[in-house]
């Protein structure tokens, strides 16, 4: 290379010329333009001369520069927009295909078996009432009957919170949603026709168990209530959720707490796979007037039924499902079954 000014424009355009690359540009431009580069070394050389002399030959180096530094910002934006072409040409996305559009999401098969419920119930008059997950110990328990030294009250059964009410009651999760029971009682006069459906939460897990779980609670309150009106209720219930008649009901002598007498609900099919089989369904009685006086009621006066059904196991039998637990692993596959 040589150092003669009227020869670097032209070695400088060729060597700009030949870098494929930001970085190679860079080497380049030093070879110039850098510390010990060509042009660099003519203006130290400038030293030497006389001033008339250095004054012409420095306003030829200087023109020279700036002629290389020109060269330089050209090439450098030509490497620029060829990276970027670069860049879009591997990243390019073929408009012309069709979109994929947004996923339709579903409803949970648990879901459907609550809006069935409410459904079936609300058309034979009854109210759907909704309230706190969080509830105090003397609605979950002491309202509905449940004695201080019952197992569920145990932190081995329930889910405490490590706090208080206004009253200073102990919290928790509650362990079934008949407390709504209380606080609509408390809230409207008879007759009372009423649903409970929501989460409830319990120390609890296997196939046919959740720690958090779905649970539909009916009360019906009124002067002259049976027994008789729980089978017929409840059987038209069935049927109605089943959209079969071919089942029959039984009840079977049992104890609650907050009803007297008490029994479960057991039904079977009479035709398809589960022909023949027993399956309870649901705990029932007669309202223990203890908890209709917790109503603020006159159990003298007034008499009822409730009833507690698992809307889990609802929408397993109607279903076909044997593991509860595969409604909350979120499994696409298992979920969109019911969404055809």
């Amino acid at each position: 290379m040589t150092n003669s000014p009227d020869t670097l424009v032209k070695e400088a355009e060729t060597s700009f010329s030949d870098a494929n690359s930001l970085s190679s540009l860079e080497d380049a431009k030093a070879k110039f333009l850098g510390k010990r580069g060509s042009l660099t070394s003519l203006l130290k050389g400038l030293g030497g001369l006389d001033p008339d002399e250095r004054r012409k030959r420095g306003a030829q180096i200087n023109l020279v520069k700036q002629e290389i530094e020109a060269l330089l910002e050209r090439r450098r934006k030509e490497l620029v927009q060829q990276e970027l072409s670069n860049r879009l040409a591997a990243e390019a996305i073929d408009v012309t295909l069709p979109g994929r559009g947004y996923g339709v999401g579903g409803i949970h098969p648990v879901v459907k078996a609550w809006q069935r419920v409410e459904s079936i119930f609300r058309s034979i008059g009854f109210d759907v009432a909704d309230g706190p997950e969080i509830e105090n110990d003397w609605t979950n328990f002491t309202a509905l009957n449940n004695p201080e030294n019952h197992p569920a009250r145990s932190m081995q059964d329930t889910f405490y919170i490590d706090m208080k009410d206004e009253k200073g009651l102990p919290l928790l999760l509650r362990t079934h949603t008949s407390p709504m029971q209380v606080r609509y009682a408390r809230m409207h006069k008879p007759p009372i026709k009423v649903i409970a459906p929501g989460k409830t939460y319990r120390v609890d897990s296997d196939a046919t168990h959740s720690p958090m779980f779905h649970q539909v609670e009916g009360l019906w309150i009124g002067t002259d209530i049976s027994f008789a009106d729980l089978k017929g209720v409840y059987t038209h219930f069935l049927r109605e959720f089943f959209e079969t008649s071919n089942l029959v009901v039984r009840f079977r002598p049992s104890f609650f707490p907050f009803t007297e007498p008490s029994a479960e609900i057991d039904m079977m099919f009479t035709e398809g796979p589960n022909k023949g089989n027993w399956l309870e369904i649901s705990g029932a009685g007669q309202v223990h007037p203890t908890v209709i006086r917790n109503f603020g009621l006159d159990p003298e006066l007034h008499i009822g039924f409730a009833f507690g059904s698992g809307l889990e196991r609802l929408a397993m039998l109607r279903y076909g499902v044997t593991d509860l637990r595969t409604f909350f692993e979120g499994d696409l596959r298992f979920l969109k079954q019911f969404n055809k």
